[in-house]
């Protein structure tokens, strides 16, 4: 019998073999990485191989499991209807496996200074990376919820390249195209991006992230200062 995973103890602590609700989630990561297109790009197909090759590892490797309070923001209020959306679009696999797993979720905003009106609109969980529930230094791997009418301001990650593929709900990045479900979209490290969703419908993107281990494990996000946003943006 499996204990749940609140249950644990370092006696009894699970591995991924342990936990097929969190397995079969990384394994559609891993589907729509392998399996997705790159769309020409040189640097994409990159990036998908680095994601692909690292997670295959890493479930070979049959990881820890180390369970984390679960913990909700405002915008998970929206969640049910993100992943009723995900479930009828491009990929309703992965849609399907986060919401199995969505009880155990702990949400939050990995900022010191959070503006008020960005705390009711935005959140993200991390399902694999340095602060779990399944242990990893070398990628992580995770979803961000926004809900609908939102900007998330211009921000960079030192270091980090960060793919997101759609999950539900249209959006747009520096306001230079809309994107659909199945969708993915690679910022290179310290590439400025800035986020807005649609007015009717909440928006949730899965996300990877690669780059060095120190940097992983202390990305040190910060959002953009308004006058380096508006250079970044050419205004």
């Amino acid at each position: 019998m499996t204990l749940p995973l609140s249950e644990t103890t370092p006696e009894n602590q699970p591995r991924l073999c342990d936990a097929p609700d969190w397995l079969y989630l990384l394994r559609e990561f891993d589907t729509l990485y392998r399996h997705g297109s790159a769309g020409g790009s040189r640097l994409i197909r990159s990036h998908r191989k680095r994601v692909r090759d690292t997670l295959s590892q890493l479930i070979d490797a049959n990881p820890e499991i180390t369970p984390r309070p679960p913990e909700a923001k405002p915008v998970t209020a929206h969640l049910p209807r993100a992943l009723d959306l995900g479930e009828r679009g491009a990929v309703a696999g992965l849609a399907r496996a986060l919401g199995r797993v969505a009880p155990a979720l702990t949400w939050e905003y990995g900022y010191e200074k959070v503006p008020k009106a960005l705390a009711r609109k935005y959140a993200y969980c991390e399902v694999l990376g340095p602060r779990g529930p399944v242990r990893s230094e070398r990628l992580i791997l995770g979803f961000v919820l926004f809900a609908p009418k939102t900007t998330y301001p211009q921000h960079s990650h030192s270091e980090i390249e960060e793919s997101y593929i759609s999950v539900s709900g249209p959006w747009s990045e520096n306001d230079t195209a809309v994107h659909a479900p199945g969708s993915l979209i690679l910022n290179r490290p310290d590439h400025e991006h800035r986020i807005t969703t649609a007015d009717i419908d909440p928006c949730l993107l899965a996300y990877a992230w690669v780059g060095p281990e120190e940097r992983l494990t202390a990305p040190g996000m910060k959002l953009s200062s308004t006058r380096k946003a508006r250079v970044a943006q050419g205004i």
